[in-house]
């Protein structure tokens, strides 16, 4: 081999390189993304039972054994009670700044760790977010009431 066809070789196995290392990025993001609308779910449906067995919200996630519960980026998840006072102006809204949930919000900050209760604010984006009482679970960027 001449030492152009070397350099030409070497130069296309790292353009490969390159479009495979941002491929894989991506696709870690999306996993992270997807355990989160999993975990979510299966939260929901777990507080859902509490609400129907005890006929009142958990305070927290801890009475329904998701204490610990960290978010595929290692952060805890957020639980609001909204049946409460001290709930109602802690709710999630959506940009017509009406609240995303009746019963309870429960989300993670996703990527950036970073959340506002407005859904519109450029930190909460990138949010996994249950909405409409469970009807939607979630990117908050791919919710649109």
């Amino acid at each position: 081999m001449t030492l152009i066809e070397l350099t030409l070789s070497v130069a296309i196995v790292a353009i490969l390189a390159v479009v495979a290392l941002d491929s894989y990025k991506g696709y870690k993001e999306r996993a992270r993304n997807a355990q989160a609308v999993n975990d979510i779910a299966g939260m929901s449906l777990t507080i859902s039972g509490y609400i129907v067995s005890n006929r009142t919200p958990p305070a927290s996630l801890a009475q329904v054994g998701y204490g610990g519960k960290l978010d595929p980026w290692g952060r805890a998840y957020f639980y609001v009670d909204l049946t409460t006072t001290q709930g109602h102006g802690a709710s999630r809204k959506d940009k017509r700044l009406n609240p995303l949930n009746s019963d309870f919000d429960l989300y993670s900050a996703g990527k950036d760790g970073r959340t506002q209760t407005s859904l519109m604010s450029p930190t909460s984006r990138d949010d996994i977010i249950r909405a409409r009482d469970g009807r939607f679970i979630g990117l908050a960027s791919d919710f649109d009431p």
